[in-house]
C-alpha cells in the first residue's frame, strides 16, 4: 500500500522510493545517527539501495514516508509497520543537521496523525536503545509512555543492547493534540 503523501507546516511526507538512496545514503552512513541503529554505519550507496528495498516497498503492508522539505530530497523516513490488528510500530531516521528544529517531532505527529485518525489504530509503539536520550525525548514530547524495559534484547553493531519499549493510545493522542 503506497503511504498516502502528508503536508505539514514545513515538509511533505511522501512514499519512500529506492531512488532515495543517493540522499539518504550520508544519512546512513553518518556515525553519529547510526549509532543507537540495529545496523552499522553503511559504507556504500549500493548497502542503502538493498537496505531500502522493504521500506521502499509499498506491496509489504507498511506504510513509509520520506521527510522532505518539498517531495524531493529525502531527509529521512517515517515508518509505521502493523504488528498485531490496531497496533503499529513506528520508526523514524533524520539527517543530524536537521536534528533540533522540530523537523521530526513534525513528521511523526503527521503520520501518528494518519494512523489515528485515518487506520483507526489503538496503538502505537516504539522501542529505542536505554542511551538513546534524544530518540526517548522525543517519544516522551510526543506523549508515549515507557511501557517496559527488554534486556539483551538487541545484537548490534556496538554490541548487545537493551531496548525501551514505549506505547501511545489513539485516545492519549487525541487528548494530547485536540
Amino acid at each position: 500500500m503506497t503511504a498516502p503523501t502528508l503536508r505539514t507546516e514545513r515538509l511533505v511526507l511522501r512514499q519512500l522510493v529506492l531512488d532515495d538512496a543517493a540522499a539518504l545514503f550520508p544519512i546512513l552512513s553518518d556515525d553519529t545517527v547510526m549509532h543507537y541503529w540495529s545496523s552499522g554505519p553503511h559504507r556504500h550507496e549500493d548497502e542503502t539501495r538493498e537496505y531500502l528495498q522493504w521500506n521502499a516497498d509499498p506491496d509489504c503492508g507498511h506504510h513509509c514516508w520520506a521527510i522532505t522539505f518539498t517531495g524531493e530530497k529525502a531527509l529521512g523516513w517515517v515508518i509505521l509497520i502493523p504488528r498485531r490488528t490496531g497496533n503499529f510500530e513506528l520508526g523514524y531516521i533524520l539527517a543530524r543537521e536537521f536534528w533540533g528544529q522540530g523537523l521530526a517531532t513534525e513528521a511523526i505527529s503527521a503520520a501518528l496523525d494518519f494512523a489515528f485518525r485515518t487506520l483507526k489504530l489503538r496503538r502505537v509503539m516504539a522501542d529505542t536503545d536505554p542511551e538513546n536520550n534524544g530518540s526517548i525525548a522525543l517519544l516522551r514530547k510526543l506523549g508515549f509512555r515507557q511501557e517496559g524495559h527488554l534486556r539483551a534484547e538487541w545484537e548490534t553493531h556496538i554490541g548487545v543492547r537493551d531496548s525501551l519499549i514505549f506505547g501511545l493510545l489513539q485516545s492519549e493522542w487525541r487528548s494530547s493534540t485536540g
